[in-house]
């Protein structure tokens, strides 16, 4: 099996050779995308938000209903109108949504800092970083409650070297296997990040951020870790998925969110990129993405307002 250290590789050499350019139709990017990224392994570490599901215990669940004319349209639609494949040739979804601490998510400092920034100001550039992946599930499976420690982030760095300025660190825990037991998940105990832990990875490592698979840091009394992080301007990653198929060496992570105006959270897309030679994930020729796979079966909305195939 090839290093995991291929896409820093390839990432690095396109640095280095990618100086402005007299010649327009040299094109740097496509050919990184081509060379790397095209043959790379993508994992997606997100879980898909429902109306049933993990959520703190202080917030309700979603609803999923039909979107409905909010407006006149003629003889086309009148107010209250659900909008359907047969009268109206398509369909859309309301979403009634308690809260934007839900599902998989990026927690931005004004969550608990009423003068941090909102997810609306986080820059562009937090779209793509070095993924580090320090695994503690060992330790989680003989105590539900273990946080990481200092001693942990050291451990994987006398493995692996340096955590690298600006990257993005999640915890693996495996805690998101029992996502489906709704009402245990975010039941303490739970594995969490220690306060300690989190001031070093980001003060004397320099991380972007951190992200954990429960939906809360730590089981502390007073949230003491995210209170930390969200009083000094860090974001956070919560609800994150599938760390188990992740290398803790060498991948990337895209990250992608909703982005509501001044919003105090945001509803996220992670996805690992590893090297082409990683046993998991699927390549983008493997999964195109057009045309996209259809269903044997037409649509039909279950008894939570959620589309699925149709049983007949």
């Amino acid at each position: 099996m090839k290093t995991s250290l291929y896409l820093f590789a390839a990432v690095a050499a396109f640095a280095l050779s990618s100086a402005p350019r007299a010649d327009a139709q040299e094109t740097p990017l496509w050919d990184l995308y081509n060379d790397v990224f095209a043959k790379a392994k993508y994992i997606d570490l997100t879980h898909a938000f429902e109306p049933v599901q993990p959520v703190w215990p202080g917030f309700g669940q979603a609803k999923f209903k039909p979107a409905i004319a909010g407006n006149d349209l003629g003889d086309y639609a009148s107010v209250g109108d659900e909008f359907t494949y047969e009268d109206h040739g398509f369909i859309a979804t309301a979403y009634e949504l308690t809260t934007d601490q839900y599902g998989t998510q990026l927690d931005p400092p004004a969550h608990w800092n009423e003068y941090g920034a909102t997810i609306s100001d986080l820059p562009a550039s937090y779209t793509l970083r070095p993924l580090v992946v320090i695994n503690i599930s060992d330790k989680v499976a003989t105590d539900e409650g273990y946080h990481l420690q200092v001693a942990d982030v050291e451990a994987w760095e006398s493995e692996h070297g340096r955590i690298p300025r600006g990257s993005v660190v999640f915890v693996r825990s495996d805690w998101h296997k029992r996502w489906d037991e709704v009402d245990r998940f975010a039941q303490k105990p739970f594995p969490g990040v220690g306060l300690e832990a989190l001031k070093f990875l980001h003060l004397e490592r320099g991380i972007m951020l951190h992200g954990h698979e429960p939906l809360d840091t730590d089981t502390t009394p007073t949230l003491e870790g995210e209170y930390w992080l969200m009083h000094n301007d860090f974001a956070q990653a919560e609800g994150v998925a599938n760390l188990d198929q992740v290398p803790e060496k060498g991948a990337l992570v895209a990250i992608g969110f909703a982005k509501p105006l001044g919003g105090a959270g945001g509803y996220a897309r992670y996805v690992a990129i590893a090297p082409p030679d990683w046993p998991f994930g699927v390549t983008v020729s493997e999964a195109p993405g057009a045309p996209l796979p259809r269903y044997s079966r037409p649509l039909r909305r279950d008894e939570n307002g959620v589309l699925r195939p149709s049983d007949g």
